[in-house]
């Protein structure tokens, strides 16, 4: 069997209302000036920056702000959630002939139920977290362990991102890997920008 395992945020949904409305709410409950949406989105997965500095200014992320963020995004995290064009028609696809899984580095708890709200829960068997593991993308540790739990070779899985962090893990992991236009970086080399291209990628890969 093969395995395909996705990003959520910026690669299966658009998420970027909710997460720049928390990241703001959050500053402004620290007395921080509020941040442009596209400037938090352009920088949310940048693998290069200390993110809790970049925001808040604190060299880890204090108790307060992750109160703050949580509560936050509970209550509005379903909101404006959009699937991007052309990825249920191609999860449909895909579901007969891969496992299918979820990596990322938004809390579990959250990602099924923004997955669930949007109808495609259902087609992810796994879908892993930030929290359930102890180093979160682009450490390799979420991909082996989803194919650790699928019992899937390396060479019979593929990790589609929208982020450098997602391909980062992908390759610490030993894992082929797609980056992918649409989400929320605007890569200017190695990305694919079409739905269509990437269902090409994917099937092309294991020659099916």
């Amino acid at each position: 069997m093969h395995l395909i395992i996705f990003d959520m945020d910026g690669t299966l949904i658009n998420s970027g209302f909710a997460i720049t409305n928390t990241i703001n709410y959050v500053r402004t409950n620290l007395g921080l000036e509020e941040l442009e949406s596209n400037y938090i989105l352009e920088n949310v997965n940048d693998p290069n920056i200390n993110s809790a500095e970049f925001f808040y200014g604190t060299k880890e992320f204090t108790d307060q702000q992750t109160k703050l963020f949580g509560e936050y995004y509970n209550e509005h995290c379903l909101h404006d959630l959009v699937v991007y064009d052309g990825i249920k028609e191609l999860i449909d696809t895909l579901k007969n002939d891969f496992t299918l899984a979820v990596a990322t580095n938004a809390n579990s708890v959250y990602a099924k139920k923004m997955l669930n709200h949007v109808e495609l829960g259902s087609y992810f068997p796994t879908i892993l977290g930030y929290d359930s593991v102890s180093k979160p993308k682009p450490h390799p540790e979420m991909v082996n362990k989803i194919l650790d739990k699928h019992d899937i070779l390396k060479h019979n899985a593929q990790v589609i991102g929208d982020s450098h962090k997602d391909i980062m893990a992908a390759t610490n992991a030993g894992v082929d890997s797609v980056l992918v236009n649409w989400g929320f970086s605007n890569h200017e080399k190695d990305a694919i920008e079409t739905v269509e291209e990437l269902k090409h990628r994917i099937y092309n890969k294991f020659n099916i």
